[in-house]
């Protein structure tokens, strides 16, 4: 399926960790010839300097100037996105679970999210991406074109990080902790708080394959682009 309108559309992917956004955001932009725009990469990247620079992940103040002093670009790919922090390549590093970790205690910032909201619009201000995150719907493009919240049951979301780790030596208990740690972070945070868009579709993957998931986004596409 290719973008044959004049207009490129946003579509915002909300949800969860484990909730399957990542994977159906990359395909989903494939499959239209869209940009994908991983809000989390952007976060993982600033908490990976800040890991580099000894800087405190509750230090508002010192993130934020970081921050400014800061690169992050996402260079688009066939396999996924490059992550480039100050013009190198860390894309492998900020998937791993120590900067995962600090990337969600960086985000509970609200100055650090403003400054990566500003980024996040000045990167997907023309349309034509796929953005995926935690407030993309509410915050960063409330009149996004196509908003999606994606969910599931927090057992399967613990399964599917498990499997994605297990490579990583990473225990079931551990995991499990883990993100229902950084669920509570994420929907109690003060600033953008992990919830739906009020004009959201919720989705729930808990009983679905990838490729179902992906076929009913790509049926709300088709009927935002005929309506």
């Amino acid at each position: 399926m290719t973008d044959a309108s004049p207009r490129k559309l946003i579509i915002a992917i909300d949800g969860p960790a484990g909730a399957g956004k990542s994977t159906i955001a990359s395909r989903l932009a494939r499959k239209l010839g869209y940009v994908n725009l991983e809000s989390g990469a952007m976060y993982r990247a600033l908490a990976l300097k800040a890991i580099e620079w000894d800087t405190s992940f509750d230090d508002e103040a010192a993130l934020l100037k970081l921050a400014h002093e800061s690169r992050i670009e996402l260079d688009p790919s066939i396999g996924g996105n490059h992550v480039l922090l100050d013009g190198s390549d860390v894309s492998a590093r900020i998937r791993e679970r120590d900067v995962t970790e600090a990337a969600s205690r960086v985000s509970v910032h609200p100055q650090v999210r403003e400054w990566m909201v500003a980024r996040q619009r000045e990167m997907g201000l023309g349309g034509g991406v796929v953005m995926e995150g935690r407030d993309i719907g509410t915050k960063v493009f409330p009149d996004a074109d196509v908003k999606i919240f994606l969910d599931a049951d927090p057992v399967i979301r613990e399964q599917r990080r498990l499997d994605q780790q297990k490579a990583k030596g990473a225990s079931a208990q551990a995991m499990g902790a883990e993100l229902r740690d950084r669920d509570r972070r994420d929907r109690t945070r003060a600033a953008s708080p992990l919830v739906a868009a009020e004009d959201a579709i919720v989705l729930d993957s808990t009983s679905l394959t990838e490729d179902e998931v992906l076929a009913q986004i790509e049926e709300l596409v088709r009927e935002k682009r005929s309506g």
